[in-house]
């Protein structure tokens, strides 16, 4: 018989264990010496041991799940319990149950990881939602536009919520979206329709435009002319593509007949001439507005010096568009004056933009107290997640200011 502090093998070769509950039946060994039975015995028990300090490395070093981790722990203690193994079975015994312990901590940790971060994407998804419902009444096209399309690239980053509140939220997000774009698309189209109906005002003048062009009846055609201009003037501005072409064929009509007018008159050139001077004295009269100080005064002084420039007559063409270009350049400054008078007296106008400059300034000073209220709980990952949305906001933010600017403040 043959014995070690921690096993025996009895007169048969019969191989026992001995632990807290007494001795266990190992095994029976029938092969050789019982010292060898023994060492085989034992070195079964030092792969044990291996095997456990392996696990226990995994679950303090790598992510190994707990599920994972709990399936490696109860194949080993199923080996344990086996008694296949001549050692301090016992000790075994308890760093399995540590293990247990370890990993059920780890999942609870886990768990209330998973917890925080559900938390902070549900709060941060409510942020994006609110966001673009206060976009979704926004004038400001293309800037809005494109902070939408911002927030849903942030969106799209953001873990997925339980189904339910996720899917409420997104319903909430999507219907701000869709709500901006059926603003916007019906802002556009009003404007569509507005430069088509100018369009088409236009298409009546130019084709009665070109059949007074032939004219030789000077004088009511020309006051025909001047009132063509007029109505020209007052039917807005037509799509782009259509303007300049329109523009050519209206003005091209009007030099057809004013050359043949100019070819009869060739006798008044002097006239003309004189004309000229007159006109260059009053483009120089009108050039004096400038720049605007008083709108009010200056629109008087400018349809003083305009009807005065209309008594006079016509000058000689190639000189004209010189000299007209001169007053068509004042024209356009009061023209600009008196819009940027518009905007700035705009009441309501005025009140939309300080109402989203100071929805805008409430959202930035929120997200300041919150990144300060975040860095003081030692929480960066959240305040640098908040100080984003805060730059987001900000240049949301310095954009109204600037828009405010031309309201005069």
């Amino acid at each position: 018989m043959s014995s070690d502090p921690w096993g025996r093998v009895d007169e048969t070769g019969t191989v026992y264990v001995r632990t807290a509950d007494g001795e266990q039946v190992v095994g029976s060994w029938q092969a050789g010496s019982p010292e060898e039975a023994l060492a085989y015995f034992e070195r079964k028990y030092e792969g044990l041991v291996v095997e456990i300090g392996l696990l226990e490395k995994r679950v303090r070093t790598t992510d190994l799940s707990a599920k994972d981790a709990q399936a490696a722990v109860d194949h080993l203690r199923e080996q344990v319990e086996a008694h296949h193994a001549v050692g301090d079975l016992d000790a075994l015994r308890a760093r399995l149950d540590k293990l247990v312990a370890t990993v059920e901590a780890r999942r609870e940790e886990r768990k209330a990881q998973r917890a925080r971060q559900a938390d902070e994407a549900r709060h941060a998804k409510e942020a994006l939602v609110v966001e673009a419902e206060e976009l979704a009444r926004s004038d400001q096209w293309r800037a809005a536009g494109e902070r939408l399309r911002a927030l849903v690239d942030t969106w799209k980053g953001l873990p997925r919520l339980d189904r339910k509140s996720d899917d409420e939220l997104w319903h909430r997000f999507s219907h701000a979206r869709s709500a901006f774009s059926k603003r916007r698309k019906a802002h556009f189209a009003q404007l569509d329709a507005q430069r088509e109906e100018a369009r088409k005002a236009k298409e009546r003048l130019v084709a009665e435009a070109e059949a007074l062009s032939d004219s030789t009846d000077w004088g009511p055609t020309a006051a025909r002319y001047r009132e063509l201009m007029a109505e020209w003037k007052a039917a807005g501005r037509a799509q782009r593509e259509h303007e300049d072409d329109l523009w050519n064929r209206f003005r091209g009509a009007q030099d057809v007949f004013f050359a043949a007018r100019s070819s009869v008159f060739a006798e008044r050139d002097a006239e003309q001439s004189e004309n000229l001077k007159l006109k260059e004295e009053l483009a120089e009269e009108a050039e004096k507005l400038l720049p605007i100080a008083d709108l009010k005064a200056a629109r008087a002084a400018f349809r003083s010096i305009n009807e005065r420039w209309e008594a006079i007559g016509h000058v000689p063409r190639d000189a004209r568009p010189r000299v007209e270009g001169r007053m068509h350049s004042v024209e356009r400054a009061l023209q600009e004056a008196e819009e940027a008078e518009w905007r700035r007296t705009n009441p309501e106008a005025r009140a939309r933009a300080e109402g989203l400059t100071g929805q805008l300034q409430a959202a930035v000073d929120k997200l300041k107290d919150q990144i300060e209220q975040a860095r003081s709980q030692g929480n960066a990952a959240k305040a640098d997640k908040l100080e984003k949305e805060r730059e987001g906001r900000q240049a949301l933010l310095d954009q109204a200011l600037k828009g405010l600017q031309e309201f005069g403040g």
